[in-house]
């Protein structure tokens, strides 16, 4: 994961075949640098895939689509609700809940409950390793819980601690909404999802989307641990925390 927050959220994948960037919320100029980073290239990429529209997943869709001159996958109601430039003329529709391959690489999006026109969650599937990011959801359905199986990855929101959230510096509308089943996952809701609805299969395990502001890394972990503590089985070789100022290490399968 190049980042993942409110202020911005990337990550790549790639295989033998294929490169590819699920969102684009940075710009090309911070994109680029966090490739660098993680001593990945700027260029050869096949496609970018777009969850939802919200800026911080793509502030930076415009100028890198347009330097990388790779095609845009993306729902027809989330492309509907960008301002589109008419330049990015690469584009192909999905829809939740129909696979679609990009090189050698499987994808299966599916919707989640976020205030966004079309929101969803990838599972990306290649070379029998199945990885799952699930970010931006107000709450855990079924459906979810269902795409989730198998993961060998999954990178799983864990946003914010409600006790610092309602006495935080937000106002209230803005706490509402962050709360409600439209909005983000706090630490409890994610560690009953570890506790009840995890599989165990993952061999690592990412806390994504933390907020800098209604959260702490050592919060999320805490959180994360208890709940596997009170597992009788089933708990990941791995947890790791994504950060918005920089990127996760690489994850090699």
């Amino acid at each position: 994961m190049l980042g993942s927050g409110s202020r911005g959220n990337s990550t790549l994948f790639e295989t033998a075949k294929t490169r590819l960037l699920v969102d684009a919320g940075f710009s090309r100029k911070e994109t680029y640098a966090r490739l660098a980073a993680v001593g990945a290239r700027a260029d050869g990429f096949d496609a970018v895939v777009i969850s939802h529209e919200h800026t911080d997943h793509i502030a930076g869709l415009r100028a890198l689509a347009l330097d990388l001159k790779i095609p845009i996958y993306i729902s027809p109601g989330t492309r509907d609700a960008i301002t589109w430039d008419v330049r990015l003329n690469r584009v192909e529709h999905f829809t939740a809940g129909q696979s679609f391959m990009i090189g050698d690489i499987e994808i299966i999006p599916f919707a989640v409950p976020h205030d966004a026109a079309d929101p969803v969650a990838f599972t990306l599937t290649a070379e029998g390793v199945k990885i799952g990011i699930v970010t931006d959801l107000g709450y855990i359905p079924e459906l979810v819980k269902q795409h989730v199986r198998g993961c060998h990855l999954l990178a799983f929101e864990s946003n914010h601690d409600l006790d610092m959230l309602k006495v935080g510096p937000y106002p209230w509308h803005l706490k509402q909404r962050l709360m409600s089943r439209l909005g983000h996952l706090s630490n409890r809701a994610t560690a009953e999802f570890l506790l009840d609805g995890y599989d165990g299969a993952p061999h690592i395990l990412v806390l994504a989307h933390l907020s800098e502001t209604n959260n702490h890394p050592e919060l999320a972990r805490l959180s994360a641990e208890e709940a596997f503590g009170k597992r009788p089985n089933g708990r990941p070789h791995a947890l790791h925390l994504a950060s918005q100022s920089a990127p996760t290490e690489v994850f090699e399968f």
